[in-house]
């Protein structure tokens, strides 16, 4: 049994969260933004390098270090060249601007407070080029979910895979209420291996009224926010956040 962070682990993290309908979503924003794209929370580089494949000009920014090398080996086997670096969302400095700037699969809620929410927008917002959008995409917070009580174990999901076999995800979460943050310890399981890793995920849960108020004290305004990737509406069955924003 493996207790670490999840993105110690950067192959299951692929296993687990691959790309599908995301990256064509993602792609069309980039090849419509006609200018220089930024991947915040990069990971593996899923997205970056399919992106630069694409023939569109992006970086990719992660703070961790073991997704970076696997990013880095991702776009040495696709033969692409990839600006990768290492830095906090919260605060960088990449001494350009960006027509198009994103966080992918809920990557925006590992800032667990208001303060490092807006700061990542701010900083955001200063890398941003004139008319320049910010997109992302996060979880509908499930009032049902965050009552379920601490301390036991749900069913979270199960997922075929190449490399791992069969992986069956189950977790124990508990909710603070004041933080806004659900604190979840995932059991992930291999075929003969139960419990093979176990790792926390610690996640801000970002309610709808209050995100155009985050966004607007980091300078930006929400332009358009959808329900899916493909779904135009958002309503209060929703199970994502899917944003575009721009400086106001």
């Amino acid at each position: 049994m493996s207790n670490s962070e999840l993105y110690d682990h950067p192959a299951l993290y692929d296993a687990l969260f691959p790309v599908r309908a995301d990256l064509r979503w993602y792609l069309d924003l980039a090849r419509a933004a006609a200018g220089d794209v930024l991947e915040l929370a990069c990971g593996t580089g899923q997205f970056t390098v399919p992106i630069a494949r694409a023939g569109v000009p992006i970086a990719g920014l992660d703070l961790s270090p073991a997704m970076l090398q696997a990013a880095r080996e991702r776009a040495a086997t696709a033969n692409i060249s990839v600006e990768f670096l290492q830095g906090d969302m919260r605060n960088f400095e990449m001494g350009r601007q960006f027509k198009l700037i994103f966080i992918a699969h809920n990557s925006l809620l590992h800032l667990h407070t208001a303060e490092e929410i807006v700061a990542a927008f701010a900083t955001v917002r200063r890398h941003l080029a004139p008319g320049g959008v910010f997109a992302f995409d996060i979880f509908n917070p499930s009032v049902r979910r965050l009552a379920r009580p601490p301390g036991q174990r749900f069913r979270l999901m199960q997922v075929e895979t190449q490399m791992f076999g069969s992986l069956s995800v189950e977790e124990i979460a508990e909710y603070d209420a004041a933080a806004q943050v659900t604190h979840a310890r995932l059991y992930i399981s291999a075929p003969g291996k139960p419990d093979a890793w176990v790792v926390p995920l610690d996640l801000r849960n970002i309610f709808p009224q209050e995100l155009p108020l985050l966004l607007a004290a980091g300078g930006l305004e929400l332009k358009s926010r959808a329900g899916d990737l493909f779904e135009p509406a958002f309503h209060s069955e929703s199970r994502s956040q899917v944003c575009l924003c721009q400086a106001p």
